[in-house]
Parts: C-alpha cells; sequence; structure tokens
C-alpha cells in the first residue's frame, strides 16, 4: 500500500482560511460508508441522522497557544517553538524552526518570566526543552503564545476561541479537534434533547494526528504517542451501548483513534489514562465505532487513511473528488463529512 494511492487533487482556494460566523453553517456530506453514495445538507441538520439511543462520542481537549517566538540567548537568532506535548516536571516535547540553530544546552528566552534549555535532540526538529518560568507556565502562554494554526492556514485568526470546540475543557493540545468546530452548544442541546446519549472522552493532540506520512510504503510510517483519558462512567455508557446493539458516533479522527485504541487494546472499555500510537489504515478492522462525523483531510495524511480503512479508499476518493466539484471548504476551517451505514 502506497502513500501515493491516497492522493487527490485540491485547488488551492478550497482550502479554507477563516472560521464561518456561525459554525454550524459549514456544509455536511453524508456518505454511506457500504454504497458511497452520497447526500449534500448543512451541519445544523446533522440532528436528522442521529437517532434516539445513539452514542455521540467527542473530544473535549483544548489547544493551548503553543507557538512561542523567542531568542538563542549565544547569538540573538529568532528561535520558533511549538511545544507538542509535556512530558514531565516542565520537559516538553517541541518542534523548533530552524533546528540547526539549536544544539544541547542552548538556552532560548522568550520573556523574563520564561526561556527553556534544549536536553535532547532528535530526528525531523523534535527537541526536548526544560521550561523555567516564574509563574504559572499556561497563563505565560495565554501571554506570549498564538494559537497553532496550520501552515496552509494564511490568514489571521482573529478571535482564538474559534480554534477552539465550544466544550473544550482540559488543555493540552497542539492543533484542534476539527471535526467538533461544527458543534454549538445550542445544537447540542438539542441533539441530547431527541434523546441522544453525548458524552467526551480526552485526546491531546500532538504529532501524531498531524506529521505528514514521508515514506512511500505506507506500513514504513511511525506514529507518535498521544496522551488519552477515557472515564469510567463513559466506559458503562459505550459497553451498554455496544451490548444494546445502539450506534456509537465518534466526532474526529482523534476520538476514533481514542476509541479504538482501547478496544484493541482490551477488548472492551476500560477507564484509562495512557498513550496510543495507533495507526489505522485500510485493512484495519473497526471493533469500537459505527459512524464517524470528519472534515476533509490533506491528501496522504494518516488522517485520511483512517477513514478509508471505515469506509474504502474508492468511496473516500470519489466523495472527495465530488467535494471538490461542490466547492466544499478543505481542512480545519473547513466543511464536514458524516461516514456511515445510511441506506440512501
Amino acid at each position: 500500500m502506497k502513500t501515493d494511492d491516497f492522493d487527490y487533487y485540491l485547488p488551492e482556494e478550497l482550502i479554507a482560511q477563516t472560521p464561518l460566523a456561525n459554525r454550524s453553517d459549514s456544509r455536511l456530506m453524508i456518505v454511506d460508508k457500504n454504497t458511497g453514495k452520497i447526500k449534500h445538507e448543512h451541519f445544523y441538520n446533522i440532528i436528522n441522522y442521529l437517532n434516539k439511543g445513539d452514542v455521540l462520542v467527542l473530544n473535549n481537549t483544548k489547544v493551548i497557544p503553543a507557538r512561542i517566538i523567542g531568542i538563542k540567548e549565544e547569538t540573538n537568532a529568532v528561535i520558533e517553538l511549538l511545544l507538542l506535548k509535556e512530558l514531565k516536571n516542565d520537559i516538553w516535547e517541541c518542534l523548533v524552526k530552524p533546528a540547526r540553530r539549536i544544539k544541547i544546552g542552548t538556552i532560548v528566552k522568550f520573556s523574563d518570566k520564561l526561556k527553556c534549555e534544549c536536553i535532547k535532540i532528535f530526528d525531523e526538529g523534535i527537541c526536548h526543552f526544560k521550561m523555567i518560568y516564574s509563574g504559572i507556565l499556561l497563563e505565560i502562554l495565554d501571554e506570549l503564545g498564538t494559537m497553532p494554526l496550520p501552515p496552509y492556514i494564511h490568514e489571521k485568526l482573529e478571535d482564538k476561541d474559534r480554534y477552539q470546540t465550544v466544550y473544550a475543557k482540559y488543555s493540552g493540545s497542539a492543533a484542534a479537534p476539527t471535526a467538533g468546530l461544527h458543534f454549538t452548544k445550542d445544537l447540542l442541546e438539542k441533539i441530547e434533547k431527541k434523546g441522544v446519549i453525548v458524552c467526551y472522552i480526552t485526546l491531546h493532540v500532538g504529532l501524531g494526528t498531524f506529521r505528514p506520512v514521508k515514506v512511500n510504503d505506507v506500513k514504513e510510517h511511525n506514529m507518535h504517542y498521544e496522551e488519552y483519558q477515557i472515564t469510567k462512567d463513559v466506559c458503562n455508557i459505550l459497553n451498554k451501548a455496544q451490548k444494546e446493539n445502539r450506534r456509537i458516533i465518534s466526532v474526529g479522527t482523534t476520538t476514533t483513534r481514542t476509541l479504538e485504541s482501547v478496544m484493541t487494546k482490551y477488548n472492551k472499555f476500560v477507564p484509562v489514562h495512557e498513550e496510543t500510537n495507533i495507526f489505522i489504515y485500510p485493512g484495519y478492522k473497526f471493533k469500537a465505532i459505527s459512524a464517524q462525523i470528519t472534515n476533509f483531510h490533506l491528501p496522504k495524511s494518516t488522517l485520511i487513511m483512517l477513514v478509508s480503512a471505515f469506509a474504502s479508499k474508492d468511496i473516500i476518493l470519489s466523495a472527495y473528488k465530488e467535494a471538490v466539484k461542490e466547492k466544499y471548504r478543505f481542512f480545519s476551517f473547513g466543511d464536514s463529512m458524516m461516514l456511515g451505514d445510511f441506506k440512501l
């Protein structure tokens, strides 16, 4: 299976640069994962495709203002850090630009309140830094940092809350779980009133989700570990739903990877707080979810491979071709897709 098998043509003007004024006004493509049949909708109508007794699972991670720019103390060179995840005791895994200017012991100063020292260097611009600060780190990041928008977004984000879901709760992500950006509090209330059970897991989005695939053979790609947590109450809801053959619907690939990680490892939903590097691509047999809501993903990414495993590569690439033809908006601030058994 080749990485190039998951490529597709995308005009640059279809890459969404800014969020819509109203979150749920985005378009929604309903795709039957078995037949490939398609229906065009708007996201506010997603309630029509949810049934009483369904369990809708969302990722309540919160994006931190993880992009910070500082000065290398020795030379005054400008250094940009993207904080990916805290490892322990104020040691963070970071993506550095330009990495060639960093060596063990390099000190980068961001303000009078924050500097860091490089303690380990890895490939592909990844380093471990010890954060040295006075006060509360997340508060300092709120002052100094900016939202880690993907490189294909060139417009300035006027309201940083638009790169958060309305239910974001636990800080720790270096990117937003973007499938959840379409939900409003009002829409979630309507969904619950219909009898759909809404529950939350946490996966802090890091390199595992957004790192590009650079190998020709899909199976040679190494996923990075990401931290996730699922509670006892949520496990009880999910196990009961499976026992009663009710649908479990994941919102986003991060939620899908969390649920599938737990089921793959334990063969049932159990409360855990650990890490996963699960890599889902065609051939994988899904054990947890019945349907999923997701955005339109980058060509040749692990995310398009995941949704291709859930439907099929041919169905997904055909749906993407239709989305291009119909001028859907792509990627983080773009439109959405719901994949399931819809009998369209």
